[in-house]
């Protein structure tokens, strides 16, 4: 399934529904209603909730044979498919020709660091800063795990299991901000610094997260161009190191880093501007488009 949060009106909040094709979305808490099954409207709830798929699953089934809860998804509105997640942890130098780029060791465990919630936001939305705060921001693809089962200290064979989907992520980095701090947080979490979307592509029906090619487009120019292939550090690794330390809950999500090509480290270097626009595509996840504005 490939659930998103969307909406018909703003006036209305956004509600979990599950895109059926590219022109149908099902509106899940209203056509669970009908059914008989009660679905949260936020997909942190959803993914809390008792038995999440199977329900999802049914009440999808109804709105098909029945016609309810249906709506054209060309008129909805697409917001971030995970929206105020407890966590957002990110994992740095987790390709080894990306680590090389910037000059750095090649990690024996890996690196986390965080973004705060308030970075979220979702397709089709704007990235925007202060130029008086920050003259060198920078894209970086990468593959988000969406956390769907409690863990805490789970062995990596068993990681997998709490995993709910993928998403494409964008990790934006104010540079100037994150090499002058001397560490990462205040420079990777300003407001609007974690594109997510298009959907959640629920794990069931995802491609193999370690063979997925991930790009990064700016203004129609492609500047990444990789693998998960050639990650250091595979999901199951980092789920399980992540919960040896803390506990993921439900729609917490997971960047697993990203690949070469990112701006600072081109000659000449390619920073974000205003009135750039981004894509961020992942095999089989779809692509997440942002513009790029000054506050």
């Amino acid at each position: 399934m490939r659930i998103g949060q969307y909406s018909a009106d703003d006036a209305v909040e956004p509600w979990t529904g599950v895109r059926l094709d590219g022109e149908t979305v099902v509106n899940l808490p209203e056509a669970g209603v009908q059914a008989g099954v009660g679905i949260p409207r936020t997909t942190v709830e959803l993914l809390s909730t008792w038995e999440w798929q199977e329900k999802t699953e049914m009440v999808v089934e109804y709105a098909r044979e029945t016609g309810t809860g249906l709506y054209d998804a060309a008129g909805l509105e697409r917001h971030a498919p995970v929206t105020d997640p407890q966590k957002v942890v990110c994992v740095g130098l987790n390709y080894v020709d990306h680590a090389e780029e910037g000059g750095n060791p090649i990690p024996e465990t890996p690196v986390l660091f965080s973004k705060f919630p308030t970075t979220i936001t979702g397709p089709d939305s704007t990235i925007s800063w202060s130029p008086d705060l920050t003259e060198k921001v920078d894209y970086e693809a990468e593959l988000v795990v969406v956390v769907g089962r409690e863990a805490r200290r789970v062995d990596e064979s068993e990681a997998l299991d709490h995993v709910a989907g993928y998403l494409v992520g964008n990790d934006v980095s104010a540079r100037d901000l994150q090499h002058g701090d001397g560490q990462w947080v205040r420079g990777k979490s300003l407001d609007s610094f974690a594109p997510i979307g298009p959907e959640l592509v629920t794990a069931d029906e995802a491609p193999d997260p370690h063979d997925l090619d991930i790009w990064t487009e700016v203004n129609g120019d492609r500047l990444q161009e990789s693998s998960t292939s050639n990650f250091i550090f595979g999901v199951d690794e980092i789920v399980s190191f992540c919960s040896q330390a803390f506990t993921l809950t439900p729609g917490d999500l997971v960047f697993t880093g990203t690949p070469p090509g990112v701006g600072v480290y081109r000659e000449p270097p390619v920073l974000l501007g205003d009135g750039d626009e981004v894509t961020v595509g992942v095999e089989g996840l779809g692509e997440l488009r942002n513009d790029c504005a000054f506050e």
